[in-house]
């Protein structure tokens, strides 16, 4: 038997006829004052581009992934972009899912941002000894004065913890996405994550919910109160959501437990069927936040005929981008 070469094969695949390449051909972007978010990206629709071009496969694949009424939709974050002003723009789209998953950190920034805490544009390049000596914690190149995040958090969980304690009768166990719907009904602030997701009766699964300010709160608060945290009560729930939805979709926003947790439970419905994902991180060191969304293909956690792709890029200046073409903030 005669066997082709695999290298002729992928030659073959990429050889260009007569009639010129595969695909669209690639135009020149037409940039013109007053340019509207909406008319740029149908601009960049044939600039090829590397990482912009992903951007824009991703916006259609968002456009459809919303479009689709059949369509559970996740949404997951990690909590360092909580801190930065992009918390608005997710605050903004928390009504478009159906569930968000992120890290524990969210609920410290999300609370600490919603009392009135102070967050500083600084810099990569800061002295961080300095900063210690100031009493200023340096999160990327966001400054964070101690008393604007940990007494924050402290006084307001201990506020609402207090209240939720003693108007919910003797109800003295709760799932972390159960504790976020108290917050969210207590929180004030209308750009908070929290209180987007309580209005909108979109669930916060936090897997990692004791990994900061406000787990460690949760901790001491247990130990004066009978008190307890029921973290696999929201595992059954997500469980019962990857058996009961036979379509799925997904914004990933960075990797992590947050986005993990979104492919992991996916993968017993057989993948998710859409899903967009924006990473700052290289696949070459074998991590999740680096791993590109066609490695969960191998793990069926996205299938085989999905609609996917992964954007490299920094989501503080793509997501912004992407949600504005949506138009849904």
């Amino acid at each position: 038997m005669y066997y082709i070469p695999v290298w002729k094969i992928l030659i073959g695949q990429l050889m260009v006829s007569r009639k010129g390449a595969a695909g669209r051909r690639v135009r020149d972007i037409k940039l013109k004052k007053s340019m509207k978010v909406s008319e740029l990206i149908d601009s960049m629709e044939e600039m090829g581009g590397f990482s912009g071009q992903h951007m824009v496969n991703g916006i259609r694949i968002m456009k459809r992934m919303l479009a689709d009424k059949n369509s559970y939709n996740f949404l997951s974050f990690p909590a360092d972009l909580v801190s930065t002003g992009l918390r608005g723009a997710l605050a903004g789209a928390v009504k478009y899912f159906d569930a968000i998953i992120t890290t524990g950190g969210t609920f410290d920034h999300d609370i600490a941002r919603a009392v009135g805490g102070t967050y500083f544009a600084g810099t990569f390049e800061a002295d961080d000894s300095q900063l210690l000596h100031k009493g200023i914690y340096r999160l990327g190149n966001i400054f964070i004065e101690k008393d604007e995040y940990g007494l924050k958090v402290e006084n307001a969980f201990s506020e609402i913890m207090n209240d939720l304690y003693g108007s919910n009768g003797h109800k003295t166990e709760y799932s972390p996405s159960e504790l976020g719907v108290e917050f969210g009904k207590r929180i004030k602030d209308n750009n908070s994550i929290i209180r987007q997701a309580y209005l909108h009766k979109v669930p916060i699964f936090c897997p990692g919910i004791v990994d900061g300010a406000f787990g460690t709160q949760l901790t001491l608060f247990s130990q004066d109160h009978k008190f307890k945290l029921d973290v696999l009560k929201d595992e059954l729930a997500l469980s019962n959501i990857s058996f009961d939805q036979k379509t799925t979709g997904a914004l990933m926003i960075g990797g992590g437990i947050s986005k993990h947790h979104v492919i992991w439970w996916n993968q017993f419905k057989g993948g998710l069927d859409y899903a967009v994902y924006i990473t700052t991180a290289s696949q070459y060191d074998g991590s999740l936040s680096g791993a590109r969304l066609t490695e969960a293909v191998s793990w069926g956690k996205i299938k085989e005929r999905a609609k996917y792709v992964t954007i490299d890029g920094d989501a503080t200046v793509i997501l912004p981008v992407m949600l504005s073409a949506l138009d849904i903030v």
